[in-house]
């Protein structure tokens, strides 16, 4: 799996266009404090890809399917669908001693024929103190050689709020934690179905034929009841 990338920035409120903007890349907040007035804003940029050693095909039945997805994130889970095709979800973060749960409203477009596909979500926090949008966009390719993929994906998370300071703070080891955790989950779910059909397929080969006294008696039957017909059947055709 190649190396991720996030990177976590403070921006300026509307009202502050002309303030400094700070950029950090360890998740360290190394902006000026945010004014008592003013709402926080972090910036949370995502780069990763992903190695898994499965077919493409595979990979994108798995990472498109939501369900699939959700299984493989801790801490997340698959709300109501909705008639104009998005559906809700929540998240549990663990940043340092705080967990906050947010929930979110989550909108997916797949492009089946490319293997590509764009997510879109907005949310709160369980207390309502802290707003979010997220997008991101993510692709399976071709990997390094046969029966394997890669796994591209690029996004940008907006928070807004009270929280703003602390997700941007614990921003680069919370991503780094869950694309971990992301990619040994879909690593595995990719490789089960693989995995079960190989394991039928031995069993079949290695189930013995019947033997002993049960293949006596089933050789016997077998003569008993279709020998007589095929003397019949020659019988009847010599009349």
């Amino acid at each position: 799996m190649c190396p991720s990338s996030a990177r976590a920035r403070s921006a300026p409120s509307s009202s502050h266009r002309s303030s400094p903007r700070s950029t950090t890349t360890s998740g360290a907040c190394s902006g000026p404090s945010t004014p008592p007035h003013e709402e926080a804003t972090a910036l949370i940029s995502i780069t990763e890809e992903i190695a898994v050693p499965s077919p493409p095909a595979r990979v994108w039945e798995v990472i498109s399917n939501p369900t699939e997805v959700v299984s493989c994130i801790s801490g997340a889970e698959l709300g109501a669908a909705h008639d104009d095709g998005s559906f809700d979800g929540t998240l549990v973060v663990k940043f340092g001693a705080v967990r906050v749960k947010f929930a979110a409203r989550v909108t997916l477009e797949l492009t089946e024929d490319q293997l590509e596909g764009r997510l879109s979500a907005r949310g709160r926090d369980g207390q309502r103190a802290t707003r979010f949008t997220a997008e991101a966009t993510f692709r399976v390719m071709q990997g390094d050689g046969p029966g394997k993929a890669r796994v591209a994906v690029t996004g940008e998370i907006t928070i807004n709020g009270k929280l703003a300071s602390l997700v941007e703070s614990g921003a680069g080891a919370v991503v780094a934690r869950m694309t971990k955790e992301f990619s040994e989950q879909l690593v595995q779910l990719c490789a089960g179905q693989a995995a079960v059909e190989a394991d039928t397929a031995a069993a079949i080969a290695e189930t013995p034929r019947p033997t002993g006294l049960f293949a006596r008696l089933r050789a016997w039957w077998m003569r008993r009841f279709t020998h007589p017909r095929k003397a019949g059947n020659a019988h009847a055709q010599a009349e």
